[in-house]
């Protein structure tokens, strides 16, 4: 079973490129973020013609997450818990029967955090404090769980090609990435850095300054496995070819195989 996320940075622009992905990599579940789209106007026909499920958690021109699965979905739940306030659509999950048992995942599109010094990195912060937990709860449930999506966090400076220039940004901030520890620290793995520890794997370029060109990669797209789920990977990956596609994303998929 292949499970990806991909931040496609709106369905309407970009949904030639994510349906020729769709067809050419055929992933089992596919958790969407950034999709930029009401729920009613999801364009649900176009991938249920290509036989998947769709579930959305969508918000009016910004933010907004889906799932699509071949296989029924299950389960499915929307909003992360702690923040009856919180208005803006950054989370979903939902699960599928596979031979091995059921298989749950949450899809998220943590906060940017930017600028430093506005309110933005404050929520950026709490929204993680209210992660923590909530992973952890799926934790002692003792079931395969996947977490992925786009964390927005730079985890470590192997993960960008020039960590210097990230220092006053909030996706590299001494908070953030204590926090993405914290969340790993619960007995996580994170599934690209199970299959290669190789520098330059990046999952994210910049439209500007010719990033994609030069290599100037960030990796912030991230694949976390609880044990059980660990138990299962048979293998995973990042499709950086995407981005040379015509109107990519900035952002490219990450997958994980399990054998399930």
């Amino acid at each position: 079973m292949r499970i990806a996320t991909w931040n496609i940075n709106g369905v309407k622009a970009r949904i030639d490129t994510v349906l020729e992905w769709l067809k050419e990599t055929s992933p089992d579940v596919a958790c969407l973020q950034e999709i930029k789209s009401v729920d009613e106007n999801f364009p649900r026909q176009p991938f249920e013609d290509l036989g998947y499920n769709v579930e959305t958690h969508g918000q009016k021109g910004f933010n907004g997450v889906a799932l699509l699965s071949k296989l029924p979905l299950e389960d499915v739940e929307r909003r992360l818990p702690g923040d009856d306030g919180d208005e803006q659509a950054r989370f979903i999950e939902g699960a599928v029967s596979s031979d091995k048992g059921v298989i749950r995942f949450g899809c998220l599109y943590l906060p940017n955090g930017n600028p430093l010094g506005s309110e933005k990195f404050p929520y950026k912060l709490a929204w993680m404090d209210r992660l923590i937990p909530h992973a952890e709860r799926r934790l002692r449930e003792e079931n395969a769980y996947l977490l992925l999506g786009d964390y927005n966090v730079i985890p470590d400076p192997i993960d960008a090609k020039n960590a210097k220039n990230w220092l006053d940004d909030a996706l590299f901030q001494p908070e953030s990435r204590q926090r993405f520890r914290a969340l790993t620290n619960l007995g996580f793995t994170e599934a690209v850095r199970a299959c290669t520890e190789a520098a330059e794997t990046y999952t994210f370029w910049d439209y500007q300054a010719g990033a994609w060109q030069k290599n100037n990669g960030i990796r912030i797209d991230h694949i976390l496995l609880s044990p059980q789920a660990t138990d299962l990977i048979s293998g995973c990956g990042i499709d950086k070819h995407v981005r040379g596609w015509e109107k990519p994303s900035d952002h490219v998929p990450v997958w994980v195989e399990l054998a399930a």
